[in-house]
């Protein structure tokens, strides 16, 4: 990426545009979330779809060209993104769709999509002259700075609710982040990290809040329609708690579509736990988002106040998308089925866009030649708990044939 293909940072809100050096986090003038502005001509006048065929680097940097960093780091070998796109004939059959397709970010280094936002936020430190970085997570978004830092060489900085998955917040330690779990939810773990950054000048990976963690989560798009060579799905479906992934997952098609790469925008569809869903619930009304007392088992979507909630917005409306809510239980029985039909396991906030899938498909909401795909964006191993949840007491057996005869042979009716 050369610095004269961004024309800028553009407020959402007001629509003012500003330079990107000094970088600024939100909108100077009204505090609003910022996106990056590019030059799409000058862009195509370098880089072809042939140009990156012949591009044997299969990570997220594969698309530098289309991300607001000057360099790709020196070391890539920990890859993040290049993860499988699944395809799955007989969930498609037995929902009467044309292809059904997950996107298996659990591959990711540190088992979540999270890593392409840290991966080029760390680059982006790094050429701002930053060496510490401090982020808000309620554990994925955690454990992939901590992972991502500790392999490019970064001081790490993390606050996380004290309650959220042992698996996550052991995940955070082990990498050697520093991590402030504090008695109280997500969304003051973000204050506080947004005020220790500013006290401390260190960087911020806040998702929500730094314009640069879309530009990595979008590439999940770019590869989606790369893996689909450029014939784009009809329906995407992806869990939304901040609003950041959707967000970014439009800014991917929305940047393909200026480069003439693809034909159409896919409809985004936003799912939402019902007991944290701010954006979901402002689609039938007009007017701000208003926040809500967030309770849902599945943490990663776990938010009062939806920090992108705006932008991501904008992304389900201008996609045609529709959003759909679902009960914990919705989502454990989903998680539980997607791992039993697939072999994929998913945590509860991953497994919920599944959910959001089998609640659209009941209420005949495809045509039979849709192509719909669904974004998994953590690994279940994260969190072990919430899936023993319907999986009940393990029994043990004596160690004798005779009693594993017996007990294959109640469990078979």
């Amino acid at each position: 990426m050369k610095i004269e293909e961004i024309k800028g940072l553009q407020c959402y809100q007001c629509n003012c545009l500003f330079p990107i050096d000094p970088f600024p986090y939100t909108c100077p003038q009204c505090g609003k979330n910022l996106d990056y502005i590019y030059d799409y001509e000058m862009i195509k006048s370098s880089w072809t779809k042939t140009g990156l065929e012949q591009n044997p680097d299969l990570s997220m940097w594969r698309y530098h060209p289309l991300l607001p960093v000057s360099q790709v780091p020196d070391n890539t070998s920990l890859r993040v993104g290049g993860t499988p796109l699944v395809n799955l004939p007989k969930i498609a059959n037995q929902h009467g769709l044309s292809t059904f397709q997950i996107k298996d970010d659990t591959r990711n280094p540190s088992g979540s999509l999270k890593d392409r936002a840290s991966e080029v936020g760390i680059q982006h430190a790094l050429e701002l002259g930053k060496d510490t970085i401090v982020g808000a997570s309620t554990g994925n978004a955690g454990s992939s700075l901590a992972a991502l830092a500790a392999h490019h060489g970064f001081t790490s900085v993390i606050f996380a609710p004290a309650n959220a998955p042992p698996a996550k917040l052991a995940q955070i330690r082990q990498h050697g982040a520093k991590l402030i779990a504090i008695d109280s939810n997500y969304d003051r773990a973000f204050d506080l990290a947004i005020e220790w950054t500013k006290l401390n000048n260190h960087y911020s990976r806040n998702t929500g809040y730094n314009p640069i963690l879309a530009e990595g989560k979008k590439t999940v798009a770019f590869e989606i329609a790369e893996q689909n060579n450029w014939q784009v799905p009809d329906h995407i479906f992806i869990p939304v708690g901040d609003g950041c992934i959707i967000s970014g997952v439009y800014k991917g098609f929305f940047d393909l579509l200026a480069l003439d790469w693809i034909d159409h925008m896919p409809r985004l569809h936003p799912v939402q736990a019902h007991g944290s869903a701010a954006i979901v619930n402002s689609l039938s009304r007009e007017g701000a988002i208003e926040s809500v007392q967030a309770q849902t088992l599945a943490d990663s979507i776990s938010v009062d106040k939806p920090r992108d909630g705006e932008k991501a917005r904008r992304a389900i409306l201008a996609s045609g998308g529709v959003g759909f809510k679902v009960s914990d239980d919705e989502i454990l029985s989903a998680q539980q089925a997607l791992s039993g039909s697939t072999g994929l396991f998913a945590e509860p906030a991953a497994a919920a866009a599944y959910a959001g899938f089998l609640q659209a498909s009941e209420k005949i909401f495809f045509n039979a030649d849709d192509k719909v795909t669904v974004l998994i964006t953590g690994t279940g191993l994260k969190d072990i708990p919430a899936a023993q949840k319907n999986l009940g007491s393990l029994e043990i057996i004596p160690a004798e044939i005779s009693e594993i005869e017996n007990y294959l042979s109640r469990d078979n009716k």
